[in-house]
């Protein structure tokens, strides 16, 4: 029988609990004077600095790494709903993003900042550490061409080929003049509920780390 390519796509998927969460928090107040506005932001902001300082240990955690933006200001005059132009309106926005090694002390964290005036969490991201995140690409990318490899196999098989070769391996989208690679990315979420210690507590789900390689096998 004449040789035969054949083109396949391997994937390969793991789940993994997550080891470090960055919590998003924006500090928003409005009002009719930049002064007022200007101010309420900095003295929320300086509350949230306030707590980080005990926890923020780089090394042992639970606060590894944390950030602010600057303050923005801005202002616009508002509409009624009929359609009357109202005062001038005052905005001040500032954002953190804090890093934590312990989901219970970020609960405990969220609901003292979230007190605050103006403050308010944005958003939460679920991550593995790099170490192991290095580890477990590795096995799903080993594991994506065994599955490319199998793929091949059983075509070559319905045709009564017993042995395939491989020839090209790439990742997905790569095996093509001008193509560009195709990410695959897993996303996160969390339920949240308030815990017996005043905090919030958090049931993240795991973290995907996922992989897809496109191969080109010989057959026959």
């Amino acid at each position: 029988m004449t040789q035969m390519e054949i083109t396949v796509r391997g994937s390969h998927s793991v789940y993994a609990p997550p080891q470090r969460a960055t919590a998003s928090l924006q500090v928003a107040i409005d009002g009719p004077t930049s002064d007022e506005v200007f101010a309420g932001v900095n003295r929320t902001a300086a509350a949230v600095r306030e707590s980080l300082e005990p926890l923020h240990r780089p090394d042992t955690g639970p606060v590894t790494w944390w950030s602010s933006d600057q303050i923005r200001t801005w202002a616009n005059r508002p509409y009624h709903d009929e359609g009357v132009q109202l005062p001038l309106v005052h905005h001040a926005r500032l954002g953190f993003q804090v890093k934590f090694s312990e989901f219970v002390e970020m609960g405990r964290w969220i609901s003292g900042v979230a007190a605050l005036p103006g403050a308010s969490i944005t958003g939460i991201e679920w991550a593995l550490t790099a170490d192991h995140r290095t580890l477990l690409v590795a096995q799903v990318r080993a594991a994506a061409v065994r599955d490319a490899e199998s793929k091949a196999k059983e075509y070559a098989a319905a045709l009564g080929v017993t042995t395939v070769r491989a020839i090209a391996i790439a990742d997905a989208g790569m095996l093509g003049e001008g193509l560009h690679p195709v990410t695959a990315s897993g996303a996160s979420f969390a339920r949240m509920k308030s815990s017996d210690n005043g905090g919030v507590e958090f049931a993240p789900q795991d973290v995907a780390v996922s992989a897809d390689i496109d191969a080109r096998f010989l057959a026959g």
